[in-house]
């Protein structure tokens, strides 16, 4: 989280993937660090077609934060495995990237499911 972005910039013409961490590497459940949006935001507004990863305190609550400034790939630990409904929490979170990282209408996106299905 505190790398500045324009570390990762100077090379993005050479990654696949750039990973925006949302919380400090090495202990899970930790909360999500919104301020780190911008560095998502200027990635997507100079490279519109590079893929762009968060990981670190994604879940239903955060992911529209970050689908919406430009994430189009999530990693989610606690959001998956400390889940009441796995299921329901991964198609609720798949919804948002598809939606808002991808540009799919809402008559396009994964039905949300259950553990119970």
């Amino acid at each position: 989280p505190d790398t500045p972005v324009e570390a990762m910039l100077k090379y993005a013409d050479q990654i696949d993937v750039a990973l925006i961490m949302t919380v400090y590497p090495g202990k899970g459940g930790q909360s999500f660090i919104e301020h780190c949006m911008s560095k998502v935001r200027a990635i997507r507004a100079a490279y519109p077609n590079l893929d762009i990863e968060v990981d670190g305190g994604v879940k239903p609550q955060t992911i529209d934060m970050a689908a919406e400034a430009g994430a189009n790939l999530i990693v989610s630990g606690s959001g998956v495995y400390k889940a009441k409904d796995m299921a329901e929490n991964i198609s609720i979170m798949q919804r948002s990237v598809e939606k808002f990282g991808n540009g799919k209408i809402d008559d396009e996106l994964t039905p949300i499911r259950s553990d119970n299905e």
